[in-house]
């Protein structure tokens, strides 16, 4: 499945939030989609059940970092958030590698591609409301 596929099924109402404009956020609740699929695949071996446990609750706790994060009204409790959210999608590339084997390359490339972008993205978020000392309220 596309991202653009996928976002096509998610309900109207999660769209709606204003969150759903943190490209972050969107990214990491396909992945965690996504890892459905590579837990089941994962569990089917010996080896990495316990991988399976492990990949599939830090790519979960990626999108709820973000989201409790950007809820919260000042900068320095935004990237407390987007820094667990760095931390669980650094995890999650991890157990991506460690899973590998059973996986295979092609799909645990692309995961380790997407789970980098969301690196990249909230370790940019975390950066900027480090320096910022504002207070939002939002919706």
């Amino acid at each position: 499945m596309t991202f653009s596929e996928w976002q096509a099924t998610v309900p109207a109402v999660i769209r709606a939030d204003s969150l759903w404009r943190v490209e972050a956020y969107r990214l990491s609740l396909f992945l965690s989609d996504l890892a459905w699929d590579d837990a089941k695949l994962l569990l089917r071996d010996p080896c990495t059940c316990d991988v399976a446990n492990q990949l599939f609750r830090a790519v979960g706790k990626i999108s709820s970092n973000v989201s409790e994060g950007y809820s919260r009204n000042t900068g320095k409790a935004r990237a407390q958030y987007y820094e667990y959210a760095l931390g669980s999608a650094r995890e999650g590339r991890d157990w991506y590698y460690n899973g590998r084997h059973v996986l295979g390359p092609k799909r645990a490339d692309a995961r380790m591609e997407l789970t980098t972008q969301i690196i990249r993205l909230t370790l940019t978020m975390a950066n900027q409301e480090r320096r910022s000392n504002r207070r939002v309220v939002k919706e």
